[in-house]
C-alpha cells in the first residue's frame, strides 16, 4: 500500500508551498485531472484559483478553472487544459498552495505541515526527535518524528498530542506505552 507522505517546499525566492494532494490521472476527454487529497476532510480545493504543480524540485504556476470533489478525490480543471492530451503531462505532479492562500485556521487550531521542524518531547521533558514530516495513511495522519537512533509514527490526534508551541518550536506528546518502542 503506497502512503501520502509531504513535507514543506519553497518555490525560488518566493513563500513556501503547502502540497495539498498528488495529481493521479486524468478524468475524462476535456482535461479534468484527479487528485488524491492529502486530507480528504479538505475544502480547500473547492475555492482555489492559482496553484503551483511541482515534481522533481520543479514548479510551475496554474490557474484554476474549477475544482469539484468526485468519490473522495478531487477532480480539478486547469485553465487551458481543454483536452485529455493537455492534461496527461501534469500525472504525477504534487498539487501545491502558496502558504498565504490558505485560511487561517481557527484558535487553538493549526494545519499539520506547520508542525514540521517542531521538536518533539513527552510528559516528562524526554526530547523524543524532530518531526520531518507528515504522513497521510488511511487510518489519519501520522507525524514523522526522527530521534537520535529511530523514526517514530506519532498519530496526530488531540489523545495524543498534549500541546503544540509555536513560539518555543516544541510540541508535547502522551504516547501510550510501548508506542516508542515500535
Amino acid at each position: 500500500m503506497k502512503r501520502n507522505s509531504w513535507t514543506l517546499s519553497a518555490t525560488s525566492g518566493s513563500e513556501p508551498l503547502v502540497p495539498l494532494g498528488k495529481i493521479v490521472a486524468t478524468h475524462g476527454l476535456e482535461g479534468w485531472l484527479r487528485c488524491n487529497s492529502f486530507n480528504p476532510q479538505t475544502a480547500t480545493l473547492a475555492s482555489l484559483q492559482q496553484i503551483v504543480l511541482e515534481k522533481d524540485g520543479q514548479n510551475w504556476s496554474c490557474e484554476v478553472e474549477a475544482s469539484k470533489a468526485h468519490r473522495k478525490r478531487w477532480l480539478v480543471k486547469l485553465r487551458g487544459a481543454d483536452r485529455l492530451e493537455e492534461a496527461e503531462k501534469w500525472i504525477g505532479f504534487t498539487l501545491c498552495v502558496k502558504e498565504s492562500d490558505l485560511e487561517s485556521p481557527g484558535p487553538g487550531q493549526y494545519y499539520h505541515y506547520q508542525a514540521i521542524g517542531l521538536e518533539v518531547y513527552d510528559l516528562r521533558g524526554k526530547r523524543i526527535g524532530t518531526v520531518t514530516r507528515i504522513m497521510c495513511v488511511p487510518g489519519g495522519v501520522l507525524y514523522v518524528v526522527q530521534g537520535a537512533t529511530k523514526e517514530h509514527l506519532i498519530p496526530a490526534v488531540k489523545e495524543m498530542i498534549e500541546k503544540v508551541d509555536f513560539t518555543a518550536g516544541k510540541m508535547i506528546i502522551d504516547p501510550p506505552d510501548g508506542l516508542l518502542d515500535l
